[in-house]
């Protein structure tokens, strides 16, 4: 690994500094894919979650509706009493139960950010593997006897 572009040397800071922008722009690309994903499934809940409130507000409308239908029913289309309530209820309820199977089949395509998963267990499994290498005795290794230690 001390080999680098045009078979000159690098330092160790310099291969520090590269190996420090290279896991910066891998985590930013992380995120950016989780975002993505993420992005997509939640217009997804949106629209799902839209359809289950209206379908429960549709549901809840059924029950003075039905209400007025009994009252003007009876005059209007000359149907009995529980005639009326039968319809006009029973519409609602049908479209009721329509934008629950619509909210329901919205809410199934809803899946778990797959790429972004992988993704990041495939880091994590790289970075597992990657071992510190273990230090060089300032006798040992010339460049590292020049460099001056601070105390901080």
């Amino acid at each position: 690994m001390s080999a680098a572009d045009n078979g000159t040397e690098r330092s160790l800071g310099q291969l520090v500094a590269t190996a420090t922008a290279e896991m910066s722009a891998l985590m930013h690309d992380e995120i950016a894919l989780a975002k993505a994903e993420f992005r997509q499934d939640a217009k997804r809940a949106g629209i799902g979650g839209a359809a289950f409130s209206v379908a429960g507000a549709l549901a809840l409308f059924a029950l003075p509706v039905l209400s007025f239908a009994a009252a003007y029913g009876i005059h209007n289309l000359g149907l009995g009493l529980a005639w009326s309530f039968l319809i006009v209820g029973g519409a609602f309820l049908v479209l009721a139960g329509l934008l629950a199977l619509l909210a329901v089949a919205k809410m199934k395509k809803i899946k778990k950010p797959e790429r972004s998963i992988s993704s990041a267990k495939e880091t994590a499994a790289v970075l597992q593997k990657a071992k510190p290498h273990p230090r060089v005795a300032p006798v040992e290794h010339p460049v590292l006897e020049s460099v001056t230690r601070s105390s901080v």
